[in-house]
C-alpha cells in the first residue's frame, strides 16, 4: 500500500514535470498527445512540442528519477551499514570523488579532439572513475584487521570529501576554462545534459542490479539495527554484508553522481522522512526510500526550471534550500 500510495504521487508529479517549464504545456494537449504515443501515431505530434516534451523534458525526469532514487536507496544503506542517523553517499566523499573526475574532463575537454559519441561519455565517465577511486580509498581507510570500523570509515570519508573539495576549489580557481559555468553547475547538480539512450539503459541496469543486491540484505539490515554483538550471535555474516551494501551503494551514489552531479540531502533527508512515515523494516523502507528520492528530485527539478524560468538554478541549489531547514527540523524533533 505504502509503494502505491508513492507511485501515485510519483505519477501526478511526473505529469506536474511534463506540463510546467519555460513553456507551458496544457493537460489537454498533453493528454492528447501521449495518447497518440501509445497508439503509435508520434508522426501527428508536432515538431515544436516533441522537442519540448520528448526531447527535453521528458529525459530530466527519467533521470531524475533514477537519481533520487539511488542517492536514496544509498542513504538509507549507508545510515543501517554504519548505524549512524548522519551517514549519507556525500559525508563519505564518493560524490566529491565524481565532482573532482568530472572537473578534470571539463578542463581537458577542450583540449581534446574526440568523436562527439565519445566527447558525450567523456564527463560521466570521468566523474564514474573518480567516484571509484574514492570509494576503494575510503574502503581501505576504514578497514582495520580485516574489518570495516563504522566511526572510522565515515571520519576517513569526512577528510576525504574535505581534501578534494579543496583540490576542486584549487583548480577551479586556478585554471582558466571555458566550462566554468559547467563546473559550478556540476558542483550543484544539474540534470539538463541529455545523453544517448544506451546511457540511461546502463543506469536503469545498474541500479536495478545494485538495488537487487542490497535488499537482499534487507533482514540482515534490520537485525543489524539492534547491533552487532546481536546481529553476530543471530547468524548474520557481518563482514560479508557490509562488503556487499558498501559497494552496491557506493556504486549508486557512483552512477548518480557521474551524470547528475552533486544533488545534497536527498540521501540525507529522505530517508529520515520514510522512515518516520512508514517504520524501520528495510524491507518497507528500501522501495519507499526509492520512490520519496525520485519524488524528491523530480520537483526540486521542476522548481529549478520555473523559478527563475527561462534562466535556470541547479538542482542542488533547491534541495538545498528545502533539505537543510528540514534536517534541522528532524534533528531538533529527534532530540526533543
Amino acid at each position: 500500500f505504502q509503494c502505491f500510495f508513492l507511485l501515485v504521487i510519483l505519477f501526478f508529479v511526473v505529469v506536474g514535470a511534463l506540463k510546467f517549464g519555460a513553456v507551458p504545456v496544457s493537460l489537454y494537449a498533453l493528454g492528447r498527445d501521449l495518447l497518440r504515443v501509445i497508439l503509435g501515431q508520434s508522426s501527428q505530434i508536432s515538431s515544436d512540442y516533441g522537442l519540448i516534451i520528448q526531447n527535453i523534458r521528458f529525459p530530466r525526469i527519467i533521470l531524475g528519477i533514477i537519481v533520487g532514487a539511488s542517492l536514496s536507496i544509498a542513504g538509507t544503506s549507508f545510515q543501517a551499514l554504519l548505524r549512524n542517523p548522519l551517514a549519507d553517499p556525500y559525508v563519505l566523499g564518493v560524490s566529491s570523488g565524481a565532482a573532482l573526475g568530472a572537473i578534470l574532463s571539463l578542463i581537458a575537454e577542450p583540449h581534446l579532439v574526440l568523436p562527439p559519441a565519445l566527447g558525450a561519455l567523456l564527463t560521466p565517465l570521468c566523474a564514474f572513475l573518480g567516484a571509484a577511486v574514492t570509494i576503494t580509498a575510503v574502503y581501505f581507510l576504514g578497514r582495520r584487521q580485516r574489518q570495516i570500523e563504522s566511526n572510522t570509515l565515515l571520519l576517513g570519508g569526512v577528510i576525504t570529501a574535505s581534501f578534494l573539495s579543496a583540490v576542486i576549489v584549487f583548480l577551479m580557481s586556478t585554471v582558466n576554462s571555458s566550462n566554468t559555468r559547467g563546473m559550478v553547475f556540476w558542483l550543484m547538480g544539474n540534470l539538463s545534459t541529455s545523453f544517448q539512450k544506451s546511457i540511461y539503459l546502463f543506469l536503469a541496469a545498474g541500479f536495478f542490479i545494485a538495488t537487487a543486491v542490497i535488499y537482499s540484505t534487507a533482514n540482515d539490515l534490520n537485525i543489524l539495527l539492534a547491533g552487532e554483538k546481536e546481529a553476530m550471535h543471530l547468524g548474520v555474516d557481518i563482514r560479508r554484508v557490509r562488503f556487499v551494501v558498501y559497494l552496491a551503494a557506493s556504486l549508486l551514489t557512483g552512477l548518480a553522481v557521474s551524470v547528475s552531479g552533486a544533488i545534497g540531502y536527498v540521501g540525507l533527508i529522505v530517508p529520515h522522512v520514510m522512515r518516520l512515515m512508514f517504520g524501520s523494516d528495510h524491507r518497507t523502507l528500501l522501495p519507499t526510500a526509492a520512490l520519496g528520492g525520485a519524488i524528491a528530485v523530480v520537483v526540486a527539478d521542476t522548481l529549478a526550471r520555473i523559478v527563475v524560468a527561462p534562466n535556470e538554478l541547479p538542482v542542488g541549489a533547491v534541495t538545498a534550500v528545502v533539505g537543510a531547514p528540514l534536517f534541522i527540523y528532524l534533528l531538533r524533533r529527534r532530540l526533543a
